[in-house]
């Protein structure tokens, strides 16, 4: 049996986005580290997970050695390629003394290269233990260095000017008669319903990841949470997965024929105004909102009962980790960087900016809409969606084979093609899960 990892208990996840929230805005925090790290030898290498933080991480790093002298180098992976790139960089004889590990899979694969991190300043600096993830022998493997939210966002400038109000959407029916409206009459309008649902590994994500939890999240309220050892899921949920998938690639601003091959750059049509609906999340706020103030976020709807009472999904899968192989001066500089970055009240604040909220003592006051919004719907007694997604087996074999699955769907929307969809969905958990115990 694989490793078993500590639940992300969202005991009335609200409670733990409450617990977050209050945290950041407390002040305090350091202008500079401290611990040996400073006046000896040791160096950083941070592989980052996210793309979009490249910039604020390189700034940050070179803000740190500035001030410390402590060497802070910064990679990033390109979308959708950390995993290749971690194969590759922990070969070489500089690893990288930072990375991620962010899921079930991870710790199975990656957990032997990280320390445990109990007891770490680190992590006297958390609120919650909610993000964090162990092996089955008690050790902290990874800790969330941030949580996330995500959802279907909506342009509510747009929304009122197709005639609608955001009000008017509680629930799959009533998303769904928006969307096929505007649909109906974007040449009229100037702008369509959905941006496009590319499938290409730049963004295939949206829908064989996020899109996919609502069937795994649905699917746990029935039989329980989702964990390692989970071997087998019955897809009871699929007809609901469908429901906005298809409401999705049938009402956007490109043909479902020609989602195959990506290049559509989603996030450009949101923020050029050329649709209301798109799958993102918190960690796409700042970019979001610049361009199009009136953007909120709203949860996936997709027919099941009770609905109306749906919140966000909220959890992580951005977990870091310190390289266990690493010399003890590079493990305590890192340790040293990391409690900066999430202390220091500039560096802290440049982290939320791009990351939307830090579960951290001393971090900064979150300033992001998409976790606000998530935080109302769990103050109005919302259930909040946490993430099972974190525990597809084999994750890269099982969203290929998704993703060709839906391309060949989207080519010819037949019911054998569903039918195969429904296989790789189903029958691909219980295949990867072999796979990866064996």
């Amino acid at each position: 049996m694989s490793k078993n990892l500590s639940r992300r208990a969202f005991l009335g996840a609200a409670g733990a986005m409450a617990i977050g929230l209050a945290a950041c805005s407390s002040g305090g925090g350091s202008s500079a580290a401290s611990g040996s790290a400073a006046a000896g030898d040791g160096k950083v290498y941070w592989l980052n997970f996210k793309p979009e933080l490249d910039e604020t991480a390189q700034g940050l790093a070179s803000k740190y050695t500035k001030a410390t002298g402590v060497p802070v180098k910064v990679v990033t992976a390109a979308s959708g390629t950390y995993q290749q790139t971690l194969i590759a960089e922990m070969d070489k004889s500089e690893a990288p003394t930072l990375f991620i590990i962010g899921n079930a899979a991870g710790v199975t694969e990656w957990g032997d290269y990280a320390i445990d991190l109990k007891g770490t300043p680190i992590e006297a600096e958390l609120t919650t233990d909610a993000y964090n993830l162990y092996d089955d022998a008690g050790k902290l493997v990874s800790m969330g260095y941030c949580y996330e939210c995500y959802g279907i966002v909506a342009n509510a400038e747009l929304i009122e000017k197709a005639g609608h109000k955001m009000d008017d959407i509680k629930d799959f029916e009533s998303l769904k008669a928006v969307a096929e409206d505007i649909h109906a009459r974007a040449g009229e309008l100037g702008f369509d319903a959905f941006v496009a649902t590319d499938m290409d590994d730049s963004s295939s994500w949206r829908v064989t990841g996020h899109l996919a939890n609502l069937e795994y999240y649905y699917e746990e309220q029935d039989s329980g949470p989702f964990d390692s050892s989970t071997s087998e899921i019955s897809g009871k949920y699929m007809p609901n997965y469908k429901n906005i998938y298809d409401l999705m690639i049938n009402n956007s601003t490109v043909e479902p024929t020609a989602l195959a091959t990506g290049g559509h750059d989603p996030s450009t049509q949101f923020t050029n105004g050329e649709a209301v609906f798109f799958l993102t999340g918190s960690w796409d706020y700042a970019t979001l909102s610049e361009a199009q103030p009136s953007v909120t976020i709203i949860p996936y709807y997709c027919g099941v009962e009770g609905e109306e009472k749906a919140g966000l999904n909220c959890g992580t899968e951005n977990c870091w980790a310190v390289n266990a192989n690493a010399s003890e001066a590079d493990q305590q500089a890192t340790l040293d960087f990391m409690v900066w970055l999430v202390s220091d009240p500039e560096a802290s604040a440049a982290l939320v900016e791009q990351l939307g909220i830090l579960p951290y003592k001393n971090a900064a006051k979150s300033t992001n809409g998409f976790l606000n919004d998530a935080a109302a719907y769990s103050d109005e007694g919302c259930y909040v969606m946490d993430w099972a997604t974190n525990y597809q087996p084999n994750v890269d074999q099982y969203r290929a084979a998704l993703v060709s699955a839906l391309n060949a769907y989207n080519a010819d929307q037949s019911d054998a093609n569903w039918d195969a969809v429904k296989t790789a969905f189903v029958d691909g958990w219980a295949t990867q899960w072999k796979a990866a115990n064996k």
